[in-house]
């Protein structure tokens, strides 16, 4: 079962973070978002090390997945969002030669229609990274306040006609399911290059997981799980992230007495057409990649 799940997922700019994370023999390794491990299996045919190896996915199957893939090679695999992982490491004194964070949903999530992370399958209002936590986009959609779905409308998606499709959200409560929702977003917009939906939908999935939140938090975590010269790299994909990505290795790689980090990426690393071709979701994809300097 878990094969024919797996089978669309494309490790996205896997060949450009083999580069740029230069892996090593022995090198331990932790990754954020392993999801099915296709980054993870790439590096571990490198590193050989398997023992120093953290796998942490906050999604049931992807845990469940990478247990029965990797586990009896002696992968410590970790069943939490990456925030409350990593607070265990730095607890636990961990430091970690290479770092990998792909923040992307992945197909597996896009492509099954009962998760509703997507407005071209019709599922319910869901979203749910972790399927254990309360909040779903249901909620989100059918009891927030008009004030709060306009801010998150604007913010997390970037959305330029955000009270209007707010209020006709409100007007036409209760939304049962994805495609009912997506139908009332595309009156609002006509003609659109992309599916109107796509900044709405990004927007109830950030607040649902609180991506952003988790991700400002827990790259100060990163920092103190890093060796000295040990590598993070992060893959964002919508402008939000990047900003915040951008931003902490910037504050973090200036001014002598601060610096921490070496940045490798100047500008971030995208994905060549033939990647895009091949895997149309690779497509906003953006790798920043440091180095911690030794003190």
């Amino acid at each position: 079962m878990h094969q024919n799940k797996n089978k669309n997922h494309i490790p996205v700019l896997l060949s450009e973070v083999i580069k740029v994370l230069d892996p090593r023999i022995n090198d331990s390794y932790l990754d954020l978002t392993a999801g099915f491990g296709g980054h993870f299996e790439a590096i571990l045919s490198i590193t050989k090390n398997p023992l120093e190896s953290y796998l942490i996915d906050r999604d049931q199957f992807a845990f469940d997945y990478l247990k029965q893939k990797f586990k009896k090679l002696g992968v410590k695999i970790i069943h939490n969002d990456f925030l409350n992982a990593s607070k265990e490491l730095v607890d636990s004194k961990i430091k970690v030669d290479l770092i990998l964070a792909d923040l992307g949903v992945s197909a597996y999530h896009l492509n099954d229609a009962k998760r509703g992370f997507s407005f071209n399958l019709n599922g319910p209002l869901d979203m749910r990274m972790d399927q254990r936590q309360s909040l779903t986009a249901y909620d989100v959609v059918n009891k927030y306040s008009r004030d709060r779905l306009i801010y998150i409308l604007k913010e997390y998606g970037e959305e330029p006609k955000a009270r209007v499709i707010s209020d006709l959200i409100i007007k036409n409560r209760p939304i049962k399911n994805t495609f009912d929702l997506a139908q009332i977003i595309r009156k609002v917009w006509k003609n659109s290059r992309v599916d109107p939906s796509t900044r709405t939908f990004q927007a109830l999935r950030i607040e649902v997981n609180q991506e952003l939140d988790l991700l400002e938090e827990s790259l100060k975590m990163w920092l103190k799980l890093l060796k000295p010269d040990g590598r993070l790299g992060v893959i964002s994909f919508h402008s939000l992230e990047d900003r915040i990505v951008k931003n902490f290795f910037k504050e973090n790689g200036s001014y002598d007495y601060l610096k921490q980090v070496k940045i490798l990426t100047p500008k971030p690393i995208v994905p060549s057409r033939y990647e895009i071709v091949n895997n149309p979701r690779s497509r906003s994809a953006k790798l920043r990649v440091v180095v911690k300097i030794k003190t």
